[in-house]
């Protein structure tokens, strides 16, 4: 795609709806260099369930930015949560997937629900592959999103709880993330936590 090309593309907005969900950011895959546009589903598609077996490594989930490969790897290796986010068929899309580590991250940055204080220790809100790149949580930034229908009691509102992400931490963990105050850790793969499908287009 030439300069010209690119300049005419035109992305999205963050919370815009868009690819049957919400335009929740960009990340640059640092060997690649190119950018994908990551697009949230709605409250309604939320699924609960345990990460995986635990005690079991798998193979292929352990990226921080590619959701779809983790997930695809997690549904092969028996993950029952991984395989109904792959089943999702939301608006005729049908390449959900539990979000990596990053790609999560910028799930809370733009849509946290709540008015509490950021968790600032160890290194939440580090991103370096957003676009642009994320920096550490403060107590007050990032503040409680701007659009209305992810606000705590709105209709598109994440749960005041944590949620999984598709990131493998070892055979017995996988990082999760709170969306009360954006405390990432990980923990054991048989909790039973909620998730937010995702999906990734290029854009170039």
């Amino acid at each position: 795609m030439s300069a010209v090309e690119k300049a005419a593309v035109t992305i999205p907005e963050i919370g815009q709806a868009y690819g049957g969900g919400f335009v929740s950011g960009i990340t640059r895959d640092p060997v690649t260099g190119k950018r994908a546009l990551h697009i949230t589903a709605g409250a309604a598609h939320e699924l609960v369930g345990k990460w995986g077996e635990y005690g079991v490594k798998i193979e292929g989930a352990d990226s921080f930015t590619d959701s779809l490969p983790n997930t695809q790897a997690m549904a092969a290796a028996g993950s029952e949560l991984a395989a109904k986010v792959l089943d999702l068929n939301i608006s005729g899309f049908t390449d959900w997937a539990i979000p990596a580590r990053d790609v999560q991250e910028l799930q809370y940055r733009h849509f946290k629900p709540t008015t509490e204080e950021n968790w600032e220790n160890s290194r939440n809100g580090e991103n370096p592959h957003s676009e642009p790149l994320g920096q550490l949580y403060s107590a007050e930034d990032p503040l409680q999103t701007v659009h209305a229908a992810f606000q705590e009691g709105g209709a598109e509102a994440f749960r005041d709880t944590w949620y999984w992400s598709s990131s493998q931490r070892s055979a017995t963990n996988a990082f999760y993330m709170t969306f009360g105050d954006g405390y990432q850790y990980f923990g054991a793969k048989f909790s039973e936590l909620r998730v937010r499908p995702v999906r990734s287009e290029f854009i170039d």
